[in-house]
């Protein structure tokens, strides 16, 4: 038994390992899209937080929602916070299950390009949205008589700069429409629909984003057209923002593509010339498949069976 889980446990070690040298290539081509998704997070805060200075509480406007779903109260409105954070934490350690699974489909770094794409659109159109016109807060802090519900002016830009996290983005007021909270959720599902494999995990994630909705609306942290807002604008931008963006490789064949390294353009280009000087045509391809076999790159089988039977083995 002990053998068993030491030869399991250097399997997953050099797993691990394999994984992190390929996503760190992946991380170095692809560091500013990346850093600059995680920047426009801290910019949609920082708005987030600047709509509360201009907040004025007022009475809660009428509301279908609020008509149809029973108050949850103060004591019972973590429970959409615990669905929220259930299926952030959940899509983040699938996002991570290629370090440690060895049946894989995605590369952990490409799966966050295109995630920080979907979010920065969706929150660009939120910023506009929510500056545009100024809702008085249905939630409990943001509301009439609360201390919360407005803020001092500020005595300095680093107060704003700041953002006072986390009570300043936990007790926000101002920045309704649309949900925040249904961005990301739906975002992250959509990503998991196309590349996630599991068909009960995709409709159970459909289910808790529908609960979610009902769960904001009954905890009155959002009216109602906040709530469908973001359903319809969300899945529009993400299906449009999908189309633009490059597909990604598919790895659950085991086959993927990779660009030669510099050894081997220069004799390729030697060879190529060489060829173009007999008069022969030759094919311009630049990336060529590989075969990933326990974490090690090989050439395409056939080529390597073909070399072999050249040279007379």
């Amino acid at each position: 038994m002990t053998i068993y889980i030491g030869r399991e446990a250097s399997k997953l070690w050099k797993r691990v390992c394999a994984e992190t040298s390929t996503e760190i290539q992946l991380l170095v081509e692809n560091w500013k899209y990346i850093l600059a998704g995680l920047i426009f997070q801290y910019i949609h805060g920082l708005a987030a937080r600047g709509v509360h200075y201009i907040h004025r509480p007022g009475p809660v406007l009428q509301d279908a929602g609020f008509f149809l779903l029973p108050e949850l109260g103060q004591e019972r409105a973590y429970l959409s916070e615990t669905v929220f954070t259930f299926i952030f934490v959940s899509f983040v350690l699938w996002t991570l299950h290629p370090f440690f699974v060895k049946s894989k489909k995605i590369y952990t770094v490409l799966i966050w390009c295109r995630v920080l794409a979907f979010l920065v659109a969706c929150q660009t159109l939120r910023i506009f949205t929510f500056y545009s016109t100024q809702l008085p807060g249905p939630n409990y802090h943001c509301r009439e008589g609360s201390k919360l519900a407005t803020l001092p002016r500020p005595d300095n830009v680093f107060e704003v700069l700041l953002i006072n996290f986390p009570q300043g983005v936990l007790y926000g007021c101002g920045d309704l429409i649309f949900s925040s909270h249904m961005i990301f959720s739906l975002v992250f599902i959509r990503t998991y629909n196309k590349y996630g494999t599991r068909r009960w995990i995709k409709q159970f994630y459909w289910m808790l984003a529908v609960i979610q909705s009902l769960l904001i609306i009954a905890a009155r942290k959002h009216y109602s057209v906040d709530v469908v807002v973001a359903w319809y604008t969300v899945n529009l931008v993400v299906f449009f923002v999908d189309k633009k963006l490059p597909e990604l490789p598919d790895r659950s064949s085991g086959s993927i593509l990779l660009p030669l390294s510099g050894k081997d353009k220069d004799s390729w280009t030697k060879e190529e010339n060489h060829k173009l000087l007999n008069g022969n045509s030759a094919e311009l391809a630049d990336w060529r498949p590989r075969n990933q076999i326990n974490g090690k790159i090989m050439e395409d089988a056939n080529t390597v069976h073909a070399d072999a039977t050249v040279n007379g083995v």
